[in-house]
C-alpha cells in the first residue's frame, strides 16, 4: 500500500509551506486539517498528519501511539513505513479517512479522550449538535 500517495502529498507540503510563510510574516499560524491517517492494523498506534516538511520524510501532526497520551510533533514516515508487523502486515493508511476538524481540535479532543480513535468517535458522535464548534457537554472538560 501506497502510505503517501501524490496528491496528499502535495496538500500537505502546501500546509507547511503555508506555515512557514506565516511564521515569516508574524501572522498567526494556520491550524489546518489533518490530511493523512496511518494505523496500526493490529494495535492501538494512530498517526494523523496535517503538514510535510521539505525534507519530504518528516511529517507534522499527532501521534498516538497507544499509552494514552497523544501527543502533536514530528514522525517519519520512513521509520513507519520500515515497520514490519506480524503476518506480514505493516502501517496502513486510512483511505476512507476526511475531517472537517482542525489539528487543534484534534489534538485537545484525543488528549481528552485518551486516544485519536475514541476522539474520533466523539467527534462523529457531537458533529450533528453542534458542528464540532465545541466539546460535548457530557464529556469532561480539559
Amino acid at each position: 500500500m501506497i502510505l503517501l500517495p501524490p496528491d496528499i502529498r502535495d496538500a500537505l507540503r502546501a500546509n507547511a509551506i503555508r506555515r512557514a510563510i506565516a511564521a515569516r510574516g508574524g501572522t498567526a499560524e494556520p491550524d489546518p486539517v489533518p490530511l493523512l491517517k496511518l494505523f496500526n492494523p493490529i494495535g492501538a498506534a494512530t498517526w494523523l498528519a496535517s503538514e510535510l516538511l521539505e525534507d519530504g520524510d518528516t511529517l507534522f501532526g499527532l501521534a498516538d501511539l497507544g499509552f494514552g497520551c497523544p501527543e502533536l510533533g514530528t514522525f517519519s514516515l520512513s521509520e513507519l513505513a520500515a515497520i514490519r508487523l506480524p503476518y506480514g502486515l505493516g502501517i496502513e493508511r486510512d483511505m476512507a479517512f476526511e475531517t472537517p476538524h482542525p489539528l487543534s481540535t484534534w489534538a485537545d479532543w484525543s488528549r481528552r479522550a485518551g486516544s485519536i480513535l475514541w476522539a474520533q468517535a466523539l467527534l462523529r458522535r457531537d458533529a450533528p449538535r453542534n458542528e464540532g464548534h465545541g466539546p460535548d457537554p457530557e464529556f469532561p472538560p480539559s
